[in-house]
């Protein structure tokens, strides 16, 4: 971090039956190396420092989840121990990045091209999702707004993965040479760790939590050093949780428009 002004700290083991089975790995990456990271940027006395954060965390119910809410808080407290340094610390929460490594739609998407079935977990889920050059961009915009010890939580569309799973079916299969009647929808189950609807701010976080134009913020609990509490007067109180199942899903078209926005992406 040397010579560095901005950090934008978003590693992180992130797939969550995978780190149901492996704790103690999730635990060095998602704690113990959010601890690393923030200590290098104190040494540094960089400018400001943006966590990238999930839905998962909030309310969180595995062990993917426990492990990016204690990142948060580790980021939030640095704040109050950074002495007379001047970085800001922050955090950004948001959901499923469209077509990301390990995700659902390019998942999806190699079942299609191979014939089928489709698996899904449970046709009922929902999910919040954007393209990454969106999230990037409100990455960014949270960034800018930040004073010290906010989380911002992006606003974001969700999906039911039945609809995903029926939409890309229909719109790739006669692509690659198969009728939308070949290929078969397998109902898996829920995987370790899942739940059925995501959630972004939980009944809890509600009360300290202001509405914004393209997101919300969560206001430190704690006393923040730089905190500047101006920014956040003239926004609403936030009167309960925020999660996938009380958003507007996307439609079927919209889906399949949202992946046809990602450049380079379905592969042929």
């Amino acid at each position: 971090m040397e010579n560095i002004d901005v950090v934008f700290h978003a590693a992180a083991l992130k797939h969550v039956t995978l780190n149901e089975y492996n704790p103690f790995e999730t635990v060095q990456t998602n704690v113990e190396g959010t601890q690393n990271v923030i200590q290098a940027a104190l040494d540094e006395e960089i400018e400001s420092f943006v966590a990238v954060s999930t839905d998962k965390a909030s309310n969180p119910t595995s062990v993917m989840g426990a492990t990016k809410l204690l990142s948060e808080r580790l980021v939030i407290a640095a704040n109050t121990y950074k002495g007379e340094r001047e970085t800001r610390f922050g955090c950004v929460r948001f959901g499923n990045v469209l077509a990301s490594s390990g995700s659902v739609v390019p998942l999806f998407m190699d079942q299609i091209r191979s014939g089928g079935p489709v698996t899904v977990t449970n046709p009922e889920m929902t999910r919040f999702i954007m393209p990454i050059s969106e999230a990037a961009e409100l990455v960014l915009d949270a960034h800018e707004r930040m004073t010290s010890g906010e989380v911002f939580v992006l606003k974001m569309p969700a999906l039911q993965i039945g609809t995903l799973a029926r939409a890309m079916i229909e719109e790739y299969a006669p692509k690659y040479g198969y009728n939308n009647s070949d290929i078969e929808i397998d109902i898996i189950g829920a995987r370790p760790g899942e739940r059925v609807h995501e959630k972004l701010i939980s009944t809890d976080e509600s009360s300290g939590t202001r509405e914004l134009d393209d997101m919300f913020v969560i206001l430190p609990q704690i006393d923040a050093a730089g905190y500047d509490a101006v920014n956040y007067t003239d926004a609403e109180q936030v009167s309960g949780e925020y999660t996938s199942a009380d958003t507007t899903l996307l439609s079927e078209n919209e889906i399949i428009d949202l992946i046809e926005s990602v450049e380079g992406f379905p592969e042929e």
